[in-house]
């Protein structure tokens, strides 16, 4: 099982482990991309502040974040899963995960990024700014940007079981699943019941969704699930007490689509 994950625009202090190891990284494919984007993002930074505020999309009150960017190949590092924060990562709540669920989350999840591309959550990373939505003045939007060099490793990294979808939009425009790993995709979304003068109303509700899919996913790495593929999937989240509805593709060639509907929001 592979989970894809966003990452988090808020995110931990830069460690104080050794400096930043490019070749250290996980899926090395995507070494070129990253330094390209490391390139311009630390040169961006260091030239102009306002444009780097502007072209990060940073308000005043985060104008400190660009210094942190100056310094990305000399500060400190720490796992990625340590690094991201946020609901999702608060839900999953890897520290606190036993020994057997740690293994199984450094072999199954991967976290996209605007500057990584991807990264698995035991790689170590400094602490930085750089959402998938930016668009840099050289590279251009990082979306599109990433799609070429994901395209040569997600297939391999994908392997020949199931690929848990957790990424919001503008992540999956780095990486679309096609063919034969998209009939084993599964993305899913997590809608709201309530009911109202005898009438069920769902709605997405955004921190809730994030919180669900962190729960999610640490549910599944406690529980040792290895389900092959969405029909599997379903069935897991099912036993793992979970109300899911499911889509079927209506063409090969297409993902699944799953429901998590819940009625607390917490």
């Amino acid at each position: 099982m592979l989970v894809l994950l966003p990452p988090s625009e808020g995110k931990a202090a830069s460690g104080r482990g050794a400096p930043l190891k490019p070749e250290s990284l996980s899926l090395p494919g995507l070494a070129a991309a990253r330094a390209a984007v490391l390139d311009e993002l630390v040169e961006l930074c260091a030239a102009d502040e306002e444009k780097a505020r502007t072209v990060l999309g940073l308000s005043e009150g985060l104008r400190g974040e660009i210094a942190k960017n100056v310094e990305l190949r000399t500060a400190g590092t720490r796992p990625a899963g340590e690094i991201y924060t946020g609901v999702l990562y608060d839900a999953l709540d890897l520290a606190s995960l036993d020994a057997a669920a740690k293994r199984r989350a450094g072999t199954s999840l991967l976290v996209f990024s605007g500057l990584w591309g991807a990264v698995r959550v035991g790689d170590r990373i400094p602490s930085y700014r750089c959402s998938m939505g930016v668009k840099l003045p050289g590279l251009g939007a990082l979306g599109a940007y990433w799609r070429g060099p994901m395209a040569e490793v997600m297939p391999e990294a994908a392997g020949d079981g199931l690929v848990l979808d957790l990424r919001s939009s503008a992540y999956t425009a780095a990486w679309k699943p096609k063919g034969e790993v998209a009939e084993r995709t599964a993305g899913v979304r997590v809608l709201h019941s309530q009911w109202v003068d005898g009438v069920e109303k769902r709605s997405v509700v955004s921190h809730f969704n994030k919180a669900t899919k962190g729960r999610m996913v640490r549910d599944l790495l406690l529980a040792g699930a290895r389900p092959k593929g969405p029909v599997e999937l379903v069935e897991v989240l099912r036993d793992l007490g979970y109300t899911v509805e499911v889509e079927a593709p209506a063409r090969a060639g297409r993902a699944w689509s799953l429901d998590v509907v819940v009625n607390e929001i917490h």
